[in-house]
């Protein structure tokens, strides 16, 4: 197909030479896209109303959030400016910063709630997991850009060790629940490279071969967990009580919800991690069917922008990484409220730009940099 092709150039079709789009707009000057910055603020307005009222009205700590908030879209804002040409520099050596963090993290990791997932610099504490999550789809696209597409059996090969490895890694702090992320990442990135069905159902065909051993792989809450999904009622005081007092309070919203501050489940402490991965089905009890509907059509046209953006991108570079990027977003929206409403098993991945975090929500804000950096340093044919 033409538009996978990596030889296509519209200027050499035409005869004439690209030259730098010419706006003088705010937006362009800037390197903003308006239409995915609307829906952004929309986002996060509705989540810092939202932990406000999951957190009990504590102040100090939406403040911070508020802050984190702020970081976040100055790192927007910065990486936006950067032209997409200038982050093929850098790719391989942000895969192997990241890939490499993640080994710091499994031998002098930071370990909190059971899990060794963060690494502690004194100034700061992250997650380099969450680094990946920029850094897999990004090296992806730049390893198969200049490769014919779809891509070849061995060109599929070295994608796979490049997506195994951080995954294998990230499973083993443990963190199922960002890996099983960190994997979707890179089957989309190929999956947008044109690979063929018969590959993808062979690829099927071998995960799902491969599932007795990944259960003897791992820890035994995450079985516990996959069996309480099957049934919650087998165990509603134990490992069931997460995802039944989730539905409670999903369902007891009703159409218009409770009301702001009326929530009951979080108020009194039912409902668990209100204000990190539980924090949807806060919104869903104060504000019912209504408020989930318009949270998650905000969360679509941040989605459905981040895929127009790839389809207008002018070289196999940049589409994949916007098309992966955004794929990315979807995944972690698909996976939390997935798992808060009890079709998905509870994996412990946040509601991205709503969930309280900080190192979540700046990689998140980097990613949206990145795509609208492809959108405004498109090139017009003179």
């Amino acid at each position: 197909m033409k538009f996978l092709s990596n030889n296509y150039n519209p200027s050499s079709v035409l005869g004439t030479k690209p030259t730098q789009l010419n706006d003088k707009s705010i937006w362009k000057r800037f390197h903003i896209d308006p239409i995915l910055l609307s829906a952004l603020l929309i986002v996060t307005g509705m989540g810092l109303a939202i932990l406000f009222s999951a957190s009990n009205g504590d102040k100090d700590l939406v403040l911070q959030q508020v802050a984190r908030l702020g970081l976040a879209y100055v790192v927007m804002i910065l990486v936006a400016q950067i032209p997409p040409e200038k982050f093929k520099l850098w790719v391989p050596w942000v895969f192997v910063a990241g890939f490499l963090l993640l080994v710091a993290v499994l031998i002098a990791g930071d370990i909190g709630k059971g899990a060794r997932r963060w690494l502690d610099l004194g100034i700061i504490r992250f997650q380099p997991s969450e680094i990946m999550k920029l850094a897999i789809p990004i090296f992806l696209a730049w390893y198969l850009h200049e490769r014919q597409l779809p891509p070849k059996l061995k060109d599929l090969c070295v994608c796979g060790l490049v997506i195994a490895l951080p995954v294998l890694l990230t499973a083993k702090q443990p963190d199922l629940g960002t890996a099983i992320m960190l994997a979707c990442t890179g089957a989309c990135v190929l999956f947008l490279a044109g690979i063929g069905w018969r590959i993808m159902i062979a690829l099927a065909a071998l995960g799902a071969a491969a599932l007795p051993v990944l259960w003897y792989a791992m820890h035994d809450y995450q079985r516990q967990r996959v069996l309480t999904f099957l049934n919650p009622e087998s165990d509603p005081l134990g490992a069931g009580y997460h995802i039944i007092q989730s539905k409670i309070a999903i369902g007891s919203g009703g159409v218009f919800g409770k009301g702001f501050l009326q929530g009951t489940q979080s108020h009194l402490n039912f409902l668990p991690e209100h204000a990190t991965d539980f924090i949807f089905a806060v919104c869903g009890e104060e504000f019912g069917l209504i408020g989930g509907i318009v949270l998650i059509t905000a969360f679509m046209l941040i989605i459905l922008r981040g895929l127009y953006i790839s389809m207008q991108a002018q070289d196999t570079f940049t589409r994949l990484v916007a098309g992966g990027l955004s794929m990315t977003f979807f995944f972690s929206v698909l996976i939390n409220i997935g798992m808060v409403t009890g079709i998905l098993p509870v994996v412990g991945v946040p509601l991205p730009l709503v969930s309280y975090g900080g190192t979540s929500m700046v990689t998140l804000m980097a990613s949206f940099g990145i795509i609208m950096s492809i959108h405004t340093h498109r090139k017009l044919l003179a």
